[in-house]
């Protein structure tokens, strides 16, 4: 199965994406957490690649894609749907970690007609009462831009109530993957589960935040009996 990493033009900004499987194969889209990239998703695109077109996006700010200086969620849901336009996908399954989870919910409440399926990994959208300490930047070079970190955790503490509350316009069957021993507040994940109208949960015990990563099989198994359902 080939693997190719392909760059693109996008509101005239330029996108790095990943791309496993044939071409005329239906389509996953997957997008990675803070601070990581498109490669993280490279061992589920092996796998997956086999009966999919697996188009893992570097969000951006990430990995090859390019450093804008603004980021906010609803950029990046503005990014998906310029990047799922201009590879002519009208429907397709999103998959999303962490920020990039996120990112699925948003897109998915937004144009609910778009996505056949929703896998979320390991995170409710932000919430109210979550409290992040903004961290400085470490020294040294960043495999992103650190712009995104303080960014981002403002969303998280100063969350859209709309984003929580748009969960009941979700249309497309929703797994959503918890790791169980994550700092990601499981029961949350709970909550999200009973406000999307057609969701699974399924929880990992011990693969922690990445659980893909933490236990690579599991996640697999959960995913593909899923996308058959």
């Amino acid at each position: 199965m080939k693997m190719g990493v392909n760059q693109i033009e996008l509101n005239g900004l330029t996108f790095q994406y990943r791309e496993s499987g044939e071409a005329s194969a239906p389509a996953i889209i997957a997008l990675h957490a803070l601070g990581m990239s498109a490669e993280s998703w490279d061992e589920v695109a092996a796998v997956l690649g086999e009966e999919y077109r697996f188009l893992a996006l570097d969000q951006r700010g990430h990995g090859g894609s390019e450093r804008t200086g603004t980021y906010t969620f609803e950029l990046m849901c503005d990014d998906l749907l310029q990047f799922v336009n201009a590879m002519n996908l009208e429907r397709f399954t999103l998959i999303g970690h962490s920020m990039g989870g996120t990112v699925s919910y948003l897109f998915s409440e937004t144009f609910p007609e778009r996505v056949d399926q929703l896998i979320v990994e390991d995170t409710p959208p932000p919430f109210t009462g979550e409290k992040f300490e903004i961290p400085a930047k470490p020294p040294g070079s960043l495999p992103f831009d650190w712009k995104v970190v303080p960014s981002i955790l403002q969303q998280l503490n100063t969350p859209n109530p709309k984003w929580w509350g748009s969960l009941t316009e979700i249309i497309a069957p929703t797994l959503i993957i918890g790791g169980g021993s994550s700092h990601v507040p499981q029961d949350k994940l709970q909550e999200v589960s009973k406000r999307i109208p057609n969701c699974k949960l399924v929880t990992i015990e011990g693969a922690g935040h990445e659980v893909h990563a933490g236990n690579l099989s599991a996640f697999l198994t959960a995913v593909k009996s899923f996308l058959v359902s």
